[in-house]
């Protein structure tokens, strides 16, 4: 692989703007957590066992309990289904990489998450770019087209790299679909690489899609405590999947990285998934919240706005209507006034054009009226 990868447009962004804007408008986490109020979840035995926990290596699959409470949170999986990383941003390097080679042909919806473009790219593979929507300005609709995908596949496809619930957009597939999109890549022998960091915090639970472990024999799940459980801090994620072999490959690489998590990072999580229900209840309650909120502020100014709620996970991508344009709107917001929104661009893709009038809110965090009403000084200031 190529190691000339080109700037993560995202990650750029914020490392200038994430910690210094006063008002974080745009996160992609739902509400985190003390350690203090996480291990308070746990047993007498999770806190003593933390307290007690010899600071060594562990194994690069992840210790057994952690990949035993992983396969617990699907329904078809095993402890020997699961591959442990060192957050769901290594999983996808790899995942996206690993099974193909130049002369191979990718598929990657978008807007999408960076690296799964951009690392497939530089290891030499042809990657196409499929649009997750369908007419523009005041009709477009997000939609997951099958017959528009299906057109695309080529002898030479072998991988395609989805992100369900999709950032930055909020869409999810319904199930219909998403069963249908997996049975075609998997009786075409393409491998299903699915971020599900979202998975679990839809504002209505009937619009979780299963994952795709649970649905394709050779789907790889992708999952991560940082997005719908709120934990970033713990730094630990997981490929599902019933290829072992293809785990077995993942491992292989991952030598060259993380080689293996926290063993403190990796009780935690332990914790945190034995109590996933109680997390992601709450962060689902949040989000609901905060979009109820959104709502009605930006039905206000109906002469700037266009929004709709997010189907899934903690995100979306409402459209801006101003004569100045979301670029300029967003830099001020941020420049002089402290609140921090990400402008189309960040998404733009060389797989095509993507929606230029859209910018990214955050849904997930406890703050968030906090943050809106900045913005709305902003807009009446203006």
């Amino acid at each position: 692989m190529s190691t000339r990868l080109p700037d993560f447009e995202l990650e750029t962004y914020f490392s200038r703007w994430e910690f210094a804007a006063e008002h974080h408008l745009t996160a992609s986490d739902a509400e985190s957590m003390s350690l203090s109020a996480l291990l308070a979840l746990g047993t007498e035995e999770d806190r003593e066992a933390f307290d007690q926990l010899h600071l060594g290596y562990t194994p690069t699959w992840g210790t057994p309990l952690l990949r035993q409470t992983i396969a617990d949170t699907y329904d078809t999986t095993e402890s020997e289904d699961i591959l442990g990383f060192a957050g769901a941003g290594e999983a996808i390097f790899w995942a996206m990489q690993v099974f193909t080679e130049p002369g191979d042909h990718v598929i990657v919806p978008f807007p999408n998450y960076q690296s799964m473009e951009s690392v497939p790219v530089a290891a030499g593979v042809e990657v196409e770019g499929f649009e997750l929507w369908s007419g523009e300005g005041a009709d477009l609709e997000w939609t997951l087209d099958l017959e528009r995908f299906e057109a695309m596949i080529r002898p030479t496809t072998r991988l395609v790299g989805v992100n369900f619930p999709n950032n930055p957009t909020g869409f999810v597939p319904d199930h219909e679909t998403w069963l249908a999109f997996n049975a075609m890549c998997h009786e075409r022998g393409i491998i299903v690489v699915s971020d599900e960091v979202y998975r679990g915090v839809e504002t209505n639970p009937a619009n979780t899609i299963a994952a795709a472990v649970d649905i394709n024999p050779s789907a790889l799940s992708i999952n991560v405590t940082s997005k719908a459980y709120g934990l970033p801090g713990l730094r630990v994620g997981w490929v599902a999947s019933h290829d072992r072999e293809a785990l077995g490959k993942l491992e292989r690489a991952k030598h060259y990285t993380s080689i293996c998590n926290a063993g403190p990072s990796e009780l935690l999580t332990v914790i945190a998934l034995k109590n996933s229900s109680t997390i992601l209840d709450r962060n689902r309650q949040i989000v609901a919240s905060n979009d109820a909120l959104v709502t009605e502020t930006f039905a206000a100014y109906p002469d700037l706005f266009d929004y709709s709620s997010p189907v899934g996970g903690c995100v979306c991508f409402p459209r801006y209507l101003g004569d100045d344009g979301v670029d300029a709107m967003c830099r001020d917001a941020v420049e002089n006034h402290g609140v921090l929104l990400l402008p189309a661009r960040i998404y733009q893709t060389d797989l095509g054009p993507i929606p230029n009038d859209r910018f990214r809110i955050g849904l997930g965090r406890t703050n968030v009226d906090q943050s809106l009403a900045a913005f709305v000084n902003f807009l009446d200031q203006r």
